[in-house]
């Protein structure tokens, strides 16, 4: 890997829901969210992390802003522990790191006016005074490009586009380093996504911004990342640049959700095995979680877990598969 210092450290991090002992003495078994999940968030890019529901992609999203705890292992931003400074000081916190909700409407207060929903975080986290206030909600909705008289009416009275952009400005109101998007556009409609991808491109560049990018849309994630991570059963199967993810994808889950794409002139590939069984949370598997759906595992694949390893052509490009797929003009050894 090379000497980059990392804005987010992700080390060995669990999350296990439930658990714990019954009143009479027996075991209650937990769902285990994330598993043992360790990459790094570099000052300035952004991360892609996809992966079908209930892999964890949320549940990373939010221990990452400190709305969640780790059960185990930690986060740190900038070599201090998330869940420790959400505890000692949240809006320390929240000054740094920010998020944008997926549903645009419901993640704003419809009592309250876009004035005061956005005037919040510049009283509770910058300490503006009145004038200094004015100048900068002049400046967010400058930024996002919407009208200043949007100021005075509530949330609904706003397209699902527009409310977007009112919660994008919210994040950006404390000035953050960091902004964690967890599913931004697929609420909304896709000549309006490709509105708000563009005007996120722009607000990066602009005021420098980091973003980890969690979506289920493989052409959203792939236009607008610089690396992505592809997330399985809580766990990370593969991470690596977009463009070596996207053309050679090194695990065969990475595959079945690229090949499960429409795209215009391509068949219609055929299901994959209906009687697959799918982990159960409750008791995860001794070896790989995507075993049962793979059609290259073996009994190695069932019964020891694999790590992340190297690729022999690009050291970035990581996968957790004991057999990847061959890549563009390679040729199996032996």
């Amino acid at each position: 890997m090379p000497d980059v210092t990392a804005l987010i450290e992700i080390d060995a991090v669990e999350r296990v829901f439930g658990g714990g002992r019954t009143l009479f003495g027996g075991h209650k078994p937990g769902v285990h969210a994330i598993q043992q999940v360790s990459l790094e968030v570099r000052p300035g890019e952004t991360l892609g992390i996809v992966g079908e529901s209930g892999c964890g992609k949320s549940t990373l999203a939010r221990m990452l802003v400190g709305l969640d705890k780790p059960t185990g292992g930690a986060i740190r931003f900038k070599g201090e522990d998330v869940a420790e400074a959400a505890q000692r000081d949240f809006g320390t916190l929240a000054r740094r790191v920010q998020y944008v909700f997926q549903d645009p409407v419901s993640s704003l207060n419809p009592r309250k006016t876009i004035r005061a929903i956005l005037e919040a975080p510049l009283i509770h986290l910058l300490g503006l005074g009145r004038s200094e206030r004015r100048e900068r909600l002049a400046e967010l909705m400058d930024a996002v490009n919407l009208r200043p008289e949007f100021l005075e009416r509530y949330p609904h009275e706003f397209s699902g586009g527009q409310a977007q952009r009112i919660g994008i400005a919210r994040a950006l109101a404390a000035s953050p380093e960091l902004i964690v998007l967890d599913e931004p556009v697929s609420a909304l409609d896709v000549s309006v996504q490709a509105q708000v991808l563009n005007l996120l491109d722009d607000l990066k560049a602009r005021f420098g911004l980091t973003y980890v990018f969690i979506s289920h849309d493989l052409s959203v994630v792939e236009s607008v990342s610089d690396r992505v991570a592809v997330m399985y059963f809580g766990r990370l199967a593969e991470i690596g640049p977009s463009k070596a993810i996207f053309a050679d994808p090194r695990h065969h889950y990475t595959r079945l959700l690229l090949d499960s794409v429409p795209v215009p002139g391509r068949p219609v590939l055929a299901p994959e095995d209906g009687n697959a069984e799918l982990p159960d949370p409750y008791d995860p598997p001794p070896g790989c979680a995507f075993a049962a759906r793979c059609p290259a595992a073996d009994d190695l694949c069932r019964t020891k877990r694999p790590s992340l390893e190297e690729g022999a052509v690009d050291k970035e490009h990581l996968a957790a598969c004991f057999h990847p797929p061959l890549l563009t003009g390679e040729k199996r050894a032996g």
